[in-house]
């Protein structure tokens, strides 16, 4: 059996997104393992903010993905705060893109051992046509992936 010593995490910031952390917390604990914290600004939220650009001159591209970037970065600061990582080598990733495409190239850049992310999130109409990112992600992903359904969230003893 292969030693995890790389964890990545994908959060969205939604509900799950803490019990989700706290767990990946404890077992790198557990397993004296690094986390990376990733979150993926959504390339479909870049692509309609694009069509408004075109339209209207006032919001631009680089602008959203600024203010974006900056309000998950804080959105990062507060979850690890109340996530008990206290200890713990922690990453923090924010990328563009498709979600399950970049946690899959993230996965060969970093090296990672282990995915941990939970199984619902941020959905909405689009997931429920095309399929969520945990449903790809499970089909996709090169190394063991652990999902965590939100009835059962609790941290490993």
């Amino acid at each position: 059996m292969k030693v995890v010593s790389r964890i990545l995490v994908a959060v969205d910031f939604s509900e799950y997104s803490l019990p989700t952390l706290q767990y990946a917390a404890g077992l790198a604990r557990a397993l004296d393992a690094e986390l990376i914290l990733a979150n993926v600004i959504n390339q479909r939220d870049l692509d309609a903010v694009r069509k408004v650009e075109a339209v209207s001159p006032g919001l631009t591209v680089a602008d959203y993905l600024a203010g974006t970037q900056e309000e998950r970065e804080g959105l990062m600061s507060s979850l690890l705060e109340e996530s008990g990582c206290e200890g713990l080598t922690v990453r923090r990733l924010i990328r563009s893109g498709v979600p399950h495409r970049v946690l899959t190239e993230l996965v060969s850049e970093e090296s990672i051992d282990m995915v941990i992310m939970g199984t619902k999130g941020r959905s909405n109409l689009a997931d429920v046509i095309m399929g969520s990112t945990a449903e790809k992600m499970f089909r996709r992903c090169p190394v063991p992936l652990l999902s965590l359904r939100p009835e059962n969230f609790r941290k490993p003893s």
